[in-house]
Formats: C-alpha cells, sequence, structure tokens
C-alpha cells in the first residue's frame, strides 16, 4: 500500500474527521503539483504536437484521462485526482484553452497529411466554440462533448449522479496502488460538491433559476443521493477483490458520513432555496441572456450556423417525409385509421410488442438486447472494409439517475481497452421499451453506433479520440441505425422497421420540440404532447426525454442535423461516383475520418471520392 495512502488514513484516523477540512486533506497532485503536461508545440512534429495538445488539456480533466487509460507513466499522478475545483477551474481551463487555441493556428501546416490537418482543425473548432460556452455567464461546458448544461446541479446534471457513476465503473479497483488513488479522489468529492454549490448560489444571483419542475426532480434525486452515498462510495471497495480494499472501507465510510453527505446536504439545501422562487418557464428564453446562450448550444450541438427557426422547419419537413414512409407499413399490418400518431399509439398498446412488468421484464430486455447485437455484430463485415472487435457490456442505469435520464445511452471503453464499451439501459419500468422499437435502439447505443465509432475514435491520435462532436456522434449512430435495416434486421419484422422508422420521426420531433422550447416559448405540456400526439410516442418516455432538452438546451438537436448531413454526403457520393461508388468503402470512410465537425466530415468524403475516382 502506498505510503502517502497510509499517511492519509493515520490522519484521518486520528482526527477522527471532526472539524477537519475535506480541503485540508487534498492530495498534492489536487494543488496544483501535478506532472507538466508540457510547453509550447512550435517545436514539435506534428503528431507529438497534437499529443502535447491533448495531454494539456487533460491535466485540466484527469478523470477523463483515467476513463481514457491514459492516466499512466509521467501521468500516473492523475489517477488520484480530478484537479482545480469550482469557479477557479473553470478559469485556468479556459486560460489554457486560449493559449492551445493561438499555438495551434500558429502551428506550421504545410507538409502535413489530411489526418494531421484534420486534428489541428478539430483542436480549433472544438477549443474556440468551448470557450465561447466559457465566456457566458453561468453554466457547465462540455470541451469536445455534448453535455453543455445552463443549470451545474439539476436532474441529469452534476457531480451527485456522474461522481457515484465514475467510482463505480470508470475508477481502478485493481491494484494496491488503485486503492490509494481511489481514496485520493473521494477526499475531493466535497470540494468539487461545494464548487458547483457556488456557481449554482452564483447564477441565482444574476437570476439564472431551473424550471421547477426540474427542481422537483433533482431534489427528489438528490435525497436518494444522500441516502445511498454510502453504497455509492463504499460499495465499489466492498466489492474489490483487491489487497487493501477491506481495511480503508472504514476510513472511507467515516469520511462519506463527514464529509461527502454534508456537502450534498448544503446543495439540497439551496435547490430548495431555487425552488422556492422558481417558474414552470421551460425554456432558455425566460433565463437571462438566454436567447444568447441558446445560439451558442444550439451552434456547439449541431456545429452549424443554423438558426433555431431554420431548424425548426428542417424538423417539421422531415417529420413529414418520414411519417410518408409509415403509413403503408401500418396500412399494411391493419392499422389504417387515423393519423400516424394514433396508430403507433395503438400499435404501442398491443400486447404482443410489450415486455413483461418488473424483473422478469428486465430479464427479457437483457436477453432481447443481447440477441439483437450478436446478430449485428454478424454483419459487419457486409458493411465495413475495416472491422473492430469493441468488448461491450449491457448494465442498467443506476437506479437514482433512472427517473431523470433518457430511455439509454451508450459510448466506446477506455483507449487502452481496460474499460468496456457500455450500453446503458434505463430500466424504471419496462414500459419505457417495446419489441418493435428496443433492437433499433441496441444499435444505436452499441453496435455499429456509439460503441462501433468509438473503437475507431480510440485508434487515432490521442486529441482525435479526446474530441467528439455531438452531430457526428448521433449523427452516426443513427445513421447506424439505418444501417442495420439496410442490412437486413427488419426484413422479416416490419413492425421492428415501423420501430426504427418512428425512433428517425422521433428525432426529427426532437429539432421541433427543442427550438419549440427555447426560442418558441412552447411549454413542457405542449412540447410532451407534440411527440404523443404527432409521432405516437410512449408519455413515459417522453416525459423525461423533454426535460432533458430543458437542462441540456440544443443537444437534441445534433442527432438528426448531423444524421440528415451523413446522408446528403452520401448522395453526394454516389452521384459523383456513380458505379465507382462502394457501400462498404463509404461507411468506412466517414468512420475511419474520425468524429469531427459536419464541416471536416465534408472533406472526409470529399477525399474519398478523389480516392475512388484515382
Amino acid at each position: 500500500m502506498r505510503e502517502r495512502y497510509a499517511d492519509f488514513t493515520r490522519r484521518q484516523t486520528l482526527a477522527g474527521l471532526g472539524g477537519v477540512s475535506a480541503l485540508a486533506l487534498l492530495p498534492a497532485c489536487a494543488r496544483g503539483d501535478m506532472p507538466p503536461a508540457g510547453a509550447p508545440v512550435a517545436d514539435l512534429a506534428p503528431d507529438a504536437a497534437l499529443d502535447r495538445i491533448a495531454y494539456r488539456m487533460l491535466a485540466h480533466e484527469p478523470g477523463r484521462a483515467t476513463g481514457l487509460g491514459v492516466d499512466t507513466g509521467q501521468y500516473a499522478a492523475w489517477r488520484s485526482t480530478f484537479g482545480t475545483p469550482g469557479a477557479d477551474g473553470r478559469s485556468d481551463y479556459a486560460a489554457t484553452l486560449k493559449e492551445l487555441i493561438a499555438e495551434a493556428r500558429a502551428y506550421p501546416k504545410e507538409g502535413l497529411t489530411s489526418d494531421q490537418q484534420t486534428g489541428f482543425e478539430v483542436v480549433e473548432t472544438a477549443f474556440s466554440k468551448a470557450l465561447e460556452g466559457m465566456a457566458l455567464p453561468y453554466g457547465d461546458v462540455a470541451v469536445g462533448s455534448w453535455r453543455n448544461a445552463p443549470y451545474v446541479v439539476i436532474q441529469n446534471v452534476g457531480g451527485y449522479i456522474d461522481l457515484p457513476r465514475f467510482f463505480g465503473s470508470t475508477q481502478p479497483l485493481k491494484t494496491p496502488d488503485d486503492i490509494g488513488a481511489y481514496v485520493d479522489r473521494l477526499f475531493e468529492v466535497p470540494a468539487i460538491l461545494d464548487g458547483e454549490l457556488e456557481r449554482i448560489r452564483a447564477a441565482r444571483g444574476m437570476g439564472l433559476v431551473p424550471p421547477a419542475f426540474l427542481l422537483d426532480k433533482a431534489i427528489a434525486q438528490m435525497e436518494a443521493s444522500i441516502a445511498g452515498a454510502t453504497n455509492s462510495y463504499v460499495g465499489p471497495l466492498v466489492a474489490a477483490e483487491t489487497d487493501g480494499a477491506e481495511r480503508s472501507t472504514p476510513v472511507v465510510a467515516r469520511f462519506v458520513a463527514a464529509g461527502i453527505v454534508p456537502a450534498l446536504e448544503r446543495q439540497l439545501a439551496e435547490l430548495r432555496l431555487q425552488r422556492a422562487v422558481a417558474t414552470d418557464n421551460a425554456g432558455m428564453w425566460a433565463q437571462p441572456i438566454g436567447e444568447e446562450y441558446y445560439s451558442w448550444a444550439v451552434s456547439a450541438s449541431t456545429t452549424t450556423a443554423m438558426t433555431p427557426d431554420e431548424i425548426h422547419r428542417q424538423g417539421l419537413a422531415e417529420l413529414d417525409e418520414i411519417h410518408g414512409r409509415m403509413d403503408p407499413i401500418l396500412r399494411e399490418i391493419g392499422y389504417t385509421k387515423g393519423s400516424i400518431g394514433d396508430r403507433m399509439q395503438a400499435l404501442s398498446n398491443d400486447p404482443r410488442y410489450k415486455f413483461a412488468e418488473g424483473d422478469p421484464g428486465r430479464e427479457e430486455i437483457f436477453a432481447f438486447i443481447n440477441d439483437r447485437v450478436a446478430w449485428i455484430r454478424s454483419q459487419m463485415p457486409r458493411a465495413f472494409n475495416q472491422l473492430v472487435d469493441p468488448p461491450l457490456e449491457v448494465r442498467r442505469l443506476p437506479l437514482t439517475e433512472e427517473p431523470g435520464a433518457p430511455g439509454a445511452y451508450g459510448g466506446a471503453g477506455s483507449k487502452d481497452g481496460s474499460i468496456p464499451g457500455r450500453f446503458w439501459i434505463n430500466l424504471h419500468t419496462t414500459d419505457l421499451h417495446r419489441k418493435y422499437d428496443l433492437a433499433d435502439l441496441a444499435y444505436h447505443e452499441s453496435i455499429p453506433g456509439h460503441v462501433w465509432e468509438g473503437e475507431f475514435s480510440n485508434r487515432l491520435p490521442l486529441i482525435r479520440s479526446i474530441l467528439a462532436f455531438n452531430a457526428f456522434s448521433e449523427g452516426w449512430a443513427l445513421y447506424a441505425e439505418q444501417l442495420a435495416d439496410e442490412l437486413g434486421a427488419y426484413d422479416e419484422f416490419k413492425v421492428g422497421r415501423l420501430g426504427y422508422l418512428q425512433a428517425l420521426a422521433f428525432r426529427a420531433c426532437r429539432l421541433v420540440v427543442d427550438t419549440g422550447l427555447h426560442s418558441k416559448r412552447w411549454t413542457r405540456e405542449q412540447g410532451r404532447q407534440f411527440f404523443v400526439e404527432r409521432n405516437g410516442s410512449k408519455a413515459e418516455e417522453v416525459a423525461s426525454e423533454v426535460d432533458r432538452y430543458c437542462s441540456w438546451p440544443g443537444q437534441a438537436c445534433g442527432y438528426k442535423i448531423g444524421h440528415s448531413e451523413i446522408v446528403r454526403q452520401r448522395a453526394r457520393a454516389q452521384t459523383e461516383l456513380g458505379a465507382a461508388y462502394d457501400f462498404k468503402a463509404f461507411n468506412t470512410a466517414v468512420v475511419l475520418g474520425g468524429n469531427a465537425p459536419l464541416s471536416v466530415l465534408g472533406n472526409t468524403v470529399s477525399r474519398y471520392i478523389a480516392g475512388a475516382r484515382a
């Protein structure tokens, strides 16, 4: 066991945690003594320069380095810290991003390969957009990621959600040294939570208060988080079969009770204060500089300059087109009367397509997903010239997270392969899912969707593995759903194709509802009813969906905007290449091009076209 961990154990045991500041117990690396991430990049070779940029970024997000599996060697100390919390950490991060943008722009571009050129383009785009968000007076900015949020703590945002999941599924617990790193990071949790508290208090001071219905959810979940804190933070140690884990649990349990729970209670008290003055206005239009915030959030999500009005109109047009494809299938299976929404609601109530209630139904759902994942894996040689074999776990969402979470989400594992890709499924109730729509969800989240694409991104240079763009990530996952259909997933199950098309229409609805809420002053109920009435979506599903759009403005617009652009680029390639177009080669070129803004995607396809012509 590490000497430093033994020292922490001794100090905590002697102090009994009474009256001891959590900040005073932070490890040295959290106080700024971490290994340097490197000097300026100008004199480095291109690949080394891009790697240097990546590590200088990760110095501000060492938890992300752990998720990637790159907190090793000279960066091993990062495994013991989350970095500087609160407003100070945000300010330091912004300063580094400014430096890196300047260095990336000044870097000599002559002689770069197309992949290297793309790397520098991606850095400039991601960091510039993040800095725009950081210049706004409130909110969390995801640098090169998708979860931008005006509310730092709400029903699906905040350390009270993220940290238990991180300690339970990302923080390693395989060696005695891992035990020490686990404890070191755990000691930082109160400071992280208090940093969030400082920021949401400041936001309230400037008039930013979340909608009352979001606060109601967040308060209930925070209460559950407090009740389950011991299990969340001590449970992984109890389950670990690692020397030292058992001996550390009493100290950790005392720290959770004396340090983490009080910090959560302070956040809960603030949320209750906010609830007392909150309204039910759902959109950013009702918040200070809300129009400016939403404009930035939409541009960050879509990587386009589209306005909310343009996105709203595109959503309505695409919804009509997709419903036009659903109508003949519905008629063929006997659903002839009423709108598409009415008929899909009737289909949803057909007991043949429901899973059983409770745990038996949950077991059915896991078996169904595993069967569909096995089938789609077997089809990948028909869709790609280059294959990967990503490790994949299907997991239920943590119980405390389920009420405020979407139906599912997924993502690739770590860059070093130590953490598998994961498909998280919401099983709060089995009524969230149907036998005709669950396969499509599995393809989206796992293969050839998020887990598959992420495995390719993990094989790119580090900076390309880190920086992800919502429109590409989610656009690709929708394209993955389309690929599954094109590979024959529903040839023998036409109702399943209805599920796929309804899910695609659902993403068109998102364009309409997200912009409706934040730009056109829709109410929460208007948003919910649009899904139910126009698309026949399940009321249970859209309840959390619409609330998610309220706390992640603009994020829902990335899906269909990205998918439509990939499909448009495929049509361009088919037109320009004619007989030289190859389905597998196109798919491979796009996924190998990596996660990038949509403008960079266009460059990737242009290179594919030029290569196919040669």
